[in-house]
């Protein structure tokens, strides 16, 4: 079992700390992670955030959120073998061939420590800023994936569809990592599917306290159903805060190979708190595990 740590960017936004931070997580064990975004927030919005109780966005309109590609490049100049994976990156939001050249070339500076972990989003009036539109957002994440897969596979790329077309198409550097890895975020049927049917790996919210074997059925249905091996699609999941050993332990049991806990535990005390984790939680679990 792998143990990852949530919301970095925005737990640590500023360079000198998130680098400290992430650093003491590498010493003590811990081997990815994970940053969240949103390019702009709304001062007022209908749009239901789905892992609150009141629908709303945690924090506020001041809070400082880096954008994940930015803040990941900065860390992982400095650190060696932490991983970084954006949970998630908005994909619709996106240009998928610049976004395919980012990925790529962080993935080829970092030295193949990159994961692209992708939702589709839920906050229409962001989309309504961008100019982006929030219909059709699910269909247009599926072509975006194909498009920088396509990208990153070869020279002389081409890629058809609705919302993304081209042929004759190189970007280089290509990523280290072949595939690199696409995982798909979210606690819904349609992206438990897209997970089995586009992803290498599934990444079920962490703040969402709903059943996941449901989902975790429905990803290894759809993998079937394409023809893909279900089991090599990892899964990443919380813990149980009230439980961290018994549910790492359960989450094992469900196939979950990474588990995240969010980094604002840990704000007060670097690296005590992580070392007392590290002792305390991941040592006894990966004892239990082996």
């Amino acid at each position: 079992m792998e143990f990852g740590i949530h919301f970095v960017n925005s737990t640590y936004p500023e360079p000198d700390r998130a680098v400290e931070f992430c650093l003491a997580a590498e010493r003590v064990g811990f081997t990815f992670a994970v940053t969240v975004e949103h390019v702009v927030l709304p001062t007022e919005y209908k749009s239901t955030y789905p892992y609150s109780a009141n629908g709303k966005l945690p924090g506020d309109l001041g809070t400082s959120l880096p954008d994940p590609l930015i803040w990941m490049a900065h860390v992982a100049a400095r650190t060696k073998t932490l991983r970084f994976m954006t949970g998630v990156l908005i994909l619709p939001q996106r240009n998928p061939l610049v976004l395919a050249k980012q990925i790529a070339t962080m993935d080829y500076m970092s030295g193949g420590r990159i994961e692209l972990g992708i939702g589709v989003g839920w906050l229409e009036e962001e989309f309504d800023a961008l100019g982006v539109p929030f219909a059709q957002r699910g269909k247009r994440t599926d072509e975006y994936i194909g498009a920088m897969r396509a990208l990153w596979a070869a020279d002389d790329a081409a890629y058809g569809g609705e919302f993304v077309n081209f042929k004759g198409m190189s970007s280089n550097p290509k990523p280290i990592q072949a595939p690199l890895p696409i995982v798909v975020g979210g606690h819904s049927e349609f992206a438990a599917r897209r997970a089995g049917r586009l992803g290498d790996g599934y990444f079920p919210a962490t703040g969402w306290s709903g059943d996941i074997k449901p989902l975790l059925a429905m990803v290894r249905e759809e993998a079937e159903k394409c023809g893909r091996d279900h089991d090599k699609i990892q899964i990443t999941t919380g813990l149980d805060p009230d439980d961290l050993i018994g549910s790492a332990q359960r989450m094992a049991e469900l196939g979950a190979t990474r588990v995240v806990v969010p980094s604002t535990q840990f704000r007060d005390d670097v690296p005590g708190s992580l070392e007392r984790y590290a002792a305390e939680v991941i040592a006894p679990v990966q004892e239990r595990l082996a």
